[in-house]
């Protein structure tokens, strides 16, 4: 067996690995800190269930409960792993930024969103996970925090 070195990390490797800056907007940031947080350390995560206390108040049970559902839901039925970096990162991966987009445009192009999805599980039907990213991004907004990209 031949060992091959590891290669020295670019600026080029990095920008096809994380190839999007981090949303601004801080909806968008505490999802994406849910995300990265539940899928590293699992469904019951303790800094992602502050993090919405923090963020959302004593209505924090909703959006945490649908943003578990959520991953719970795209963890079983994905084709594939999806890509998440370490929640300290100031870019994203084009798998993050796709399950931003679908829950910041759910509403408002459904189509598009049911695309996003499909791609990033590597499947075609997602209407339950879709149905459950819709809940997610009304449950943000309800919050007075709605998820924008």
């Amino acid at each position: 067996m031949r060992h091959t070195p590891a290669r020295p990390l670019t600026a080029e490797s990095l920008g096809n690995a994380l190839p999007r800056v981090q949303p601004e907007d801080p909806a968008a940031r505490l999802l994406l800190f849910g995300i990265r947080q539940l899928g590293a350390h699992g469904l019951n995560d303790a800094a992602t269930a502050h993090a919405f206390i923090t963020a959302f108040g004593k209505e924090f049970r909703r959006p945490l409960l649908l943003l578990r559902t959520l991953m719970a839901e795209m963890s079983a039925a994905s084709s594939g792993p999806i890509q998440i970096a370490p929640w300290c990162c100031a870019r994203m991966t084009a798998s993050e930024g796709a399950l931003i987009e679908v829950v910041a445009n759910v509403e408002r192009d459904s189509e598009r969103a049911r695309l996003l999805l499909g791609d990033l599980l590597g499947i075609r039907r997602v209407d339950g996970m879709l149905a459950t990213a819709h809940a997610l991004a009304n449950a943000f907004a309800d919050s007075g925090m709605p998820v924008e990209v």
